[in-house]
């Protein structure tokens, strides 16, 4: 082969060296942004104590990790791209490790941005502010009485004891038992204004899968809607008068008319 053969043949292979790295870095930024939209969307996060909304805290959040290193139960863990979370995120598993409701709330206080808000925490107490670990809004816990075993009348108040808000987050709702006449049903009840979100439920709970579930509050409790009014409250009916807040959900002529007919369907 000629030299300029050779010349020729190496800036072949240089060229395509090139256009593969180009076509590595194209794929790699493909694949990063896919963790990146897939994770953006995910909504199960349990986040921190004192955790402002979810979409303002992933911008909010820098990925330093002070928070995960100075929790003193490992509680916290950074989210990887295994995890359908923005990376470097912190983020807990109740079922593997919950969160134990530290009294001085270490993870908050170094949180350089204000992704963790330490207001939010906070308390007046003899004129000082101090923190509440009680405040905390991390999720709430839902029990699934499909397969929790208390429901089925095996007695087991397991998620109860662990609580450590123990009749005041989660009470027990003792019921008859009409078919033997002579057991009673120890139901868990969660009282969501209560409920922390720190987990500890779910960690003790005996079920293979876990019949009760800490999950972020607006997968638990949904949303109404700002059309819906609660009659019976005084402060939420006074929406009523501000348009802004109250939106017309429907052609309430119709709704009355649909009320009227039925009426009249039951009088024949």
């Amino acid at each position: 082969m000629s030299e300029e053969e050779k010349n020729t043949t190496s800036r072949r292979d240089a060229i395509r060296t090139m256009f593969q790295g180009a076509g590595y870095v194209a794929l790699g930024g493909l694949m990063w942004g896919g963790y990146l939209e897939e994770s953006k969307g995910a909504e199960l996060a349990l986040r921190p104590p004192g955790a402002i909304s979810e979409d303002k805290f992933i911008k909010a959040c820098i990925k330093c990790g002070v928070c995960v290193e100075v929790c003193p139960y490992d509680t916290l863990k950074l989210a990887t791209p295994a995890e359908d979370l923005v990376v470097g995120t912190p983020y807990f598993k109740p079922r593997d490790i919950p969160c134990y409701m530290c009294t001085d709330i270490p993870c908050v206080p170094v949180c350089p941005t204000g992704a963790l808000d330490i207001k939010s925490l906070s308390i007046i107490k003899e004129e000082k502010s101090i923190l509440d670990i009680n405040k905390s809004k991390m999720g709430l816990a839902v029990v699934n009485k499909e397969t929790c075993i208390a429901f089925w009348g095996v007695q087991c108040d397991a998620c109860y004891r662990a609580c450590p808000l123990m009749d005041e987050a989660i009470s027990i709702e003792y019921e008859k038992n009409e078919r033997t006449g002579k057991h009673a049903f120890l139901k868990p009840v969660v009282h969501a204004d209560v409920c922390t979100g720190c987990g500890l439920c779910e960690h003790a709970c005996v079920t293979d899968v876990p019949a009760i579930k800490t999950l972020p509050i607006a997968i638990a409790m949904g949303e109404v809607g700002a059309h819906y009014i609660k009659g019976w409250d005084k402060d939420d009916e006074q929406r009523l008068n501000n348009s802004e807040d109250v939106e017309d959900n429907g052609d309430s002529e119709s709704a009355i008319d649909y009320l009227n007919d039925a009426d009249d369907l039951f009088n024949d």
